[in-house]
């Protein structure tokens, strides 16, 4: 019997097997940032280890750096908890000779932009990170995926982790994607159709001509937010467009024949499949607090049979069963995080805002998901255009993905969101988030209120 994508890779990365379920994985490459990995660094230190392979290592700093937008030299962290963090993860960086991605550096930004940007993510790779969203390498057909911080420490001392390895889920989605709809649709489709643990305990493989048709930058949005089905990790065979955005930051011809080897046999078994056209997506966008708690723009919000988490969302949210999305008033929109902070997401928005302004009763903000994000943005003409539209033009950062920095929304203000996750307080203590497309949050900014960007907007 002939072997998934992801068997393949796992298998190639067998140091050892422990136990029936269990093999010591080695990984190519571990990101850390500033958030996960100081007990990480203090349990070597208690043990007198080294980090075993310095070079196979990476820090960012991201989950806590502001990102008002003020020269790259001139940036500080003001919180005195997180400047303490941020201080330490550069002391142990140096320490132990990591390459670190520093408050001041040009090419600073969230890990998940920054590393695919540099070509560090290449097909057939393990990449760990202490971040749930390391799902997002499976766009370019790299298993990723997060882990704890004492499985970092592990990581750090041996290059190795000892890892349960995960049942095979294949979703295949033919048909093309209606106009108006992007990956950040499909995928919150996907979810809200499987679940919130509809994938748990299983790695996806996601194929089909919708699949095929997306960009790599779209896929990595898809890859994302995988993980909120519960999924463990996200993987798309490499294929042409693959190849053609590593060409443009590595050498790859060498390694492209190699590459083609990585897709799951024809004869390969899957423990699940699941089959979705995508003519059946519209912009989508959520009601509740979980992503798979989300519809269409012009459906309905569910009497939902899990009577007592929907209710107690609703509740939270301040909306009402049997009510539309399509026209509710909104007071924030960000535009930013590791899922659509990249530069075809910033496209999308100015073509949606070019020539208009922000609604008077909104403010909203634009955060790149790298130095080099921004930089292009700002030659491509972007950048000005956001800013006569009203948006704020930030440095890059996780910023308002989460409540760790100092972009946080006040008690019940309610924001059209590009991020991956809306849970209580996720935002803010209070806070609302409606999850949706970058494309979808610039129509709200400017509308003041969540719409179709299909009917408001129907040049795009």
């Amino acid at each position: 019997m002939g072997q998934t994508l992801y068997r393949k890779i796992v298998d190639s990365h067998t140091v050892f097997r422990v136990d029936d379920e269990h093999v010591a994985l080695y990984a190519d490459l571990h990101i850390m940032n500033e958030y996960t990995s100081p007990q990480a660094f203090a349990g070597l230190a208690g043990k007198n280890l080294p980090v075993r392979c310095p070079k196979k290592q990476m820090g960012v700093v991201d989950h806590v750096i502001p990102t008002h937008p003020v020269a790259v030299d001139k940036r500080t962290i003001m919180i005195d908890a997180a400047a303490q963090q941020a201080a330490n993860f550069t002391r142990n960086c140096a320490k132990h000779g990591i390459h670190l991605f520093d408050v001041q550096d040009r090419a600073q930004g969230i890990e998940h932009v920054v590393a695919p940007e540099l070509g560090l993510i290449r097909p057939g790779m393990v990449v760990l990170c202490g971040d749930s969203h390391t799902t997002t390498y499976g766009a370019l057909g790299a298993l990723g995926f997060g882990i704890g911080t004492s499985e970092v420490e592990h990581v750090l001392a041996t290059q190795t982790l000892v890892y349960r390895v995960a049942k095979d889920m294949r979703i295949v989605v033919d048909g093309a994607l209606p106009a108006g709809t992007t990956s950040k649709d499909l995928v919150l489709y996907l979810i809200a159709k499987i679940g919130a643990q509809g994938a748990r305990g299983f790695v996806v493989e996601y194929a089909g001509s919708a699949i095929d048709a997306l960009s790599a930058e779209a896929r990595m949005t898809l890859c994302n937010m995988t993980v909120e089905a519960g999924a463990r990790g996200a993987l798309i065979a490499p294929d042409e467009t693959t190849f053609r955005y590593l060409a443009e930051r590595m050498d790859a011809d060498a390694f492209i024949a190699q590459w083609k080897l990585l897709e799951s046999d024809a004869d390969a078994s899957f423990d699940i499949t699941h089959r979705f056209d995508a003519c059946e997506v519209a912009p989508f966008v959520t009601w509740g607090t979980s992503p798979d708690q989300a519809i269409a723009i012009d459906a309905r919000i569910p009497r939902s049979a899990d009577q007592r988490n929907a209710t107690k969302a609703l509740d939270y949210m301040g909306l009402d069963a049997g009510q539309t999305l399509d026209g509710l008033a909104i007071d924030h929109v960000f535009i930013g995080s590791c899922t659509n902070a990249r530069i075809e997401d910033l496209r999308a928005v100015a073509d949606i805002v070019r020539g208009r302004r922000v609604a008077s009763s909104v403010r909203a903000m634009v955060v790149p998901g790298s130095g080099m994000v921004r930089e292009q943005a700002e030659r491509e003409g972007i950048a000005q255009t956001l800013i006569e539209a009203g948006f704020e033009w930030r440095q890059p950062g996780c910023s308002m993905c989460l409540a760790m920095n100092d972009d946080i929304l006040d008690p019940g203000q309610r924001c059209a969101s590009t991020t991956n996750r809306n849970f209580e307080g996720r935002q803010g203590r209070g806070a609302r988030t409606h999850l949706m497309s970058p494309a979808m949050a610039a129509a709200a900014a400017i509308a003041g209120r969540i719409v179709d960007v299909r009917k408001e907007f129907q040049h795009v």
